[in-house]
């Protein structure tokens, strides 16, 4: 009975390290898998803040809202990486202020 309980501790060890071992790797691989989405959403939060602040100066310095992404670019230092996020860019006039959606290329 000794024999076999000390087999049994034995066949525990040599099973529990490698388990061990494979459940730190499984962690440490999603943590990182969930720190890379949380890093995307918050590039794509602070883009659609900064077209949001440049669309609103504009109204406040020219007296209307801009007319297209390109003149947010050009006048209000907008940076966009197209080939990470798609803009959609909506104008109804002049004076009403423009909709918009920040979306990630491939979602």
């Amino acid at each position: 009975m000794k024999r076999y309980q000390e087999k049994l501790r034995k066949g525990m060890g040599v099973l529990l390290g490698p388990g061990i071992f494979a459940s730190a790797v499984l962690f440490l691989f999603f943590a990182g898998h969930r720190m890379e989405e949380t890093a995307v959403q918050e590039q794509e939060e602070l883009l659609r803040r900064a077209v949001n602040q440049a669309v609103v100066s504009c109204y406040a310095v020219e007296g209307r809202y801009p007319e297209s992404l390109e003149y947010l670019e050009e006048n209000y230092g907008i940076r966009v990486d197209r080939e990470e996020y798609l803009v959609l860019y909506e104008v109804f006039a002049d004076n009403v202020k423009p909709r918009f959606r920040v979306r990630r290329i491939g979602e």
